[in-house]
């Protein structure tokens, strides 16, 4: 495991991105839990967000992506509106040690 960022980088209910080793990334915390999945949509295999860290719906319920409108469960992945249903992003193994993310890639 590697770190991805210190926890406090990482507000209660925000999300971020990142960039790791060529890779685009991005990380959800709701509350104690982080998940972390590759930054490319199902559907087209293009990234999800058209602004920097923006990759949640208005409510900030679902992940979002930005060309379709397509709805991702933020602790699954699971795509449950737009054009690609049942298909998911693809998850990086993640953990919080202390006050560190941690990914494998």
């Amino acid at each position: 495991m590697r770190p991805l960022c210190p926890l406090s980088e990482l507000p209660d209910g925000d999300c971020r991105g990142f960039d790791v080793d060529a890779q685009a990334l991005f990380a959800v915390r709701r509350g104690d839990q982080v998940y972390v999945y590759r930054n490319l949509c199902p559907h087209r295999g293009i990234r999800l967000e058209w602004q920097e860290h923006q990759f949640l719906d208005y409510e900030r319920q679902y992940i979002q992506c930005a060309t379709h409108g397509a709805l991702f469960t933020i602790d699954g992945g699971e795509c449950i509106a737009g054009p690609c249903p049942g298909e998911r992003l693809e998850a990086v193994p993640c953990r919080v040690e202390g006050e560190q993310v941690l990914i494998e890639l």
